[in-house]
């Protein structure tokens, strides 16, 4: 699965990058999507691979804190690109006469740089609260990977701050990502039915699909797994882990498949492409 994430997304990116006939909003955000799944997988995908090849292994707290940094930055910003390739799609169909205007190359690289800020400004507080915990006994965290109630739950004392800021900051930043991606679908949708002709609504459900699987898997994957980890107290503690790995992974691996199924462009500059190299 990892060789798969990174080779598709990949492929993706050099698509985007090379063909100057891509470098509108829609394959950018894409472009923007497979970077971020490719250092998602990277900073926790080795290191997992290395547990199960050699058995658990050693990390410094620094190493640990700067791992668990990226990985729910990554899993933000990721949150962001989609709801971005929510707004580009209703302009799209909703507002076709202001596309070009609206969603520009300025605004593209204003929402990259909103996205890291965003992503940084949400999760340093998580690990500043993680550095006030006093740890005493056990020093093994059960995950695969350095996260944020993982590492919690090894203090001493009270964690009461850290799984408060950590459910409020996921409610305000994916919740909210998700509840106005929702509402670009339904507004597109409510479009999409208006439309007198079959063939105009069979071309903009298609320019949608793709995108629909995506979120569905990513937030159907990132929720279970938050709130199982949270409530689920009588949920066995390797159903969390396996989680916990399927919602950083599954994503990744399926992105490039699923864009290069459902959008043409991409699917047939990856094929000729491939051509090439043969």
């Amino acid at each position: 699965m990892y060789l798969l994430a990174v080779i598709g997304n990949g492929l993706v990116m050099a698509v985007v990058a090379w063909d100057r006939n891509l470098h509108e909003p829609m394959y950018l955000f894409l472009a923007m999507l497979a970077l971020n799944d490719v250092l998602l997988c990277t900073i926790t995908v080795p290191k997992m691979l290395l547990i199960f090849w050699e058995g658990p292994s050693l990390s410094t707290f620094p190493a640990c804190l700067t791992q668990m940094f990226f990985v729910h930055a990554l899993f933000l910003s990721e949150s962001a690109v989609l709801l971005a390739m929510a707004f580009d799609r209703y302009v799209a169909i909703c507002a076709p006469l202001h596309y070009a205007t609206l969603l520009t190359g300025s605004l593209i690289g204003k929402v990259g740089l909103a996205l890291v800020a965003r992503s940084v400004a949400v999760v340093t507080p998580g690990v500043l609260l993680i550095l006030r915990l006093h740890f005493c006994q056990s020093n093994v965290i059960h995950h695969t990977y350095c996260e944020n109630m993982g590492i919690a739950r090894l203090a001493c004392n009270s964690i009461a701050p850290n799984s408060i800021y950590g459910l409020t900051a996921a409610l305000l930043t994916t919740g909210l990502d998700f509840v106005l991606i929702s509402l670009s679908y339904w507004l597109i949708l409510r479009t999409v039915f208006r439309l007198p002709s079959k063939q105009a609504r069979t071309k903009a459900f298609g320019t949608c699909g793709a995108h629909i699987c995506v979120i569905l898997i990513f937030y159907t994957l990132a929720f279970f797994s938050f709130f199982t980890h949270r409530f689920g107290h009588h949920v066995p503690k390797q159903v969390l882990i396996l989680l916990a790995n399927l919602y950083l992974l599954v994503p990744p691996t399926m992105n490039p498949i699923v864009y290069g199924i459902k959008t043409r462009q991409i699917r047939v500059r990856v094929l000729g492409l491939c051509n090439q190299r043969k």
